[in-house]
């Protein structure tokens, strides 16, 4: 619902209130509200049919991209944080070190992975 065109009409209803009195503040109410019920559904049926269209895409096999953008976001701190990780695990404890903070930041990678994509 465009916040500005909300703004707009209430404006103009308050404006028409003025104008024509109270004896039709209910008329200029209710019209103002059935423009809200009437944005609010067109953009309900907007939402039904992106659904509907990412339904018919997962059952043909062709799945949009993730929406959640949260697994690329973590792969890529992961690989960041693996450079000083790795340096600081090499200098305090040699190969053991690294291999259990390595298998720790996989471990983030896969529960993360694994929680969003049960199958």
């Amino acid at each position: 619902m465009g916040t500005d065109e909300v703004r707009k009409d209430l404006r103009a209803a308050a404006a028409a209130r003025q104008e024509l009195g109270p004896e039709y503040e209910d008329a200029i109410i209710e019209n103002f509200l059935e423009k809200l019920d009437a944005r609010e559904a067109a953009r309900h049926g907007q939402d039904r049919e992106f659904r509907q269209r990412e339904q018919v895409l997962e059952a043909v096999g062709l799945k949009r991209r993730e929406t959640d953008p949260g697994g690329l976001a973590l792969a890529i701190i992961s690989v960041i944080a693996a450079i000083p990780v790795t340096a600081i695990a090499a200098e305090l404890t040699g190969l053991p070190g690294m291999i259990v903070s390595w298998a720790g930041l996989v471990g983030i990678n896969l529960a993360r992975n694994t929680r969003r994509n049960p199958s």
